[in-house]
């Protein structure tokens, strides 16, 4: 499954710049020009991962991470910020606000890279530490984020238990909302299993799922 995420630049030449060294790497990149603009894009889907500079027109880099961090559907989203703000007070003030990564301007794209690549790793593995904690701690069932965590012998095509639960909530109608509140996950967890649903068996979209789900009550 692509990462997806969402690079903030006011600078058009350099947000493209930017997402298209991302994209190289295989990620999904969403942009925005300006803070404003970054939460009409997180409104509609959340992102894994956030670069953002912080002098911008409408809501700049630091009230951005503000909102986002005092929002608990977003406050854990990993952020970067890259900027030309690159005075050791700018820094600090940028770790006090909360960011995970200060890069300067003019950017390396494999510092970059490898940047993102670290903080989504550590994120995966905390998210299967903390769903293993929670499974040996608790009958209740648990959403792994990352289908790596899945014992050896689980066949990557099929879905897990999870999926198919929220497979068949799927083909009940539900949005990703309504799912999240009746298993109690997070919309970001539902999100992740909808993608890897729709990876797996190779579909385009939620009818699919659906479809799949009646043929397999029929069968």
């Amino acid at each position: 499954m692509k990462r997806r995420l969402l690079a903030v630049e006011d600078d058009s030449r350099l947000l493209e710049a930017i997402a298209a060294c991302l994209e190289q790497e295989g990620y999904e990149v969403m942009t925005a020009r300006s803070g404003k603009d970054a939460f009409v894009r997180i409104a509609e889907t959340i992102p894994d991962l956030i670069i953002s500079d912080i002098m911008m027109p409408r809501g700049d880099g630091y009230a951005l991470v503000e909102n986002l961090r005092s929002n608990p559907r977003t406050d854990l989203i990993p952020i970067v910020f890259l900027t030309a703000k690159d005075g050791r007070a700018n820094r600090l003030s940028g770790i006090r606000a909360g960011v995970d990564a200060y890069l300067t301007k003019p950017f390396e794209p494999e510092e970059l890279v490898a940047t993102i690549k670290n903080i989504l790793s550590r994120v995966s593995r905390t998210h299967t530490r903390v769903a293993l904690a929670a499974n040996a701690n608790s009958a209740k069932p648990v959403f792994l984020l990352d289908d790596r965590a899945l014992p050896n012998n689980v066949n990557p095509d099929n879905l897990t238990e999870a999926e198919e639960r929220i497979a068949r909530l799927v083909a009940e109608s539900l949005s990703n909302k309504e799912i999240a509140a009746r298993l109690e996950v997070s919309i970001r967890t539902v999100e992740s299993h909808v993608s890897h649903i729709l990876s797996k068996k190779g579909f385009s979209n939620r009818v699919e799922i659906a479809r799949y789900i009646v043929d397999q009550t029929a069968a």
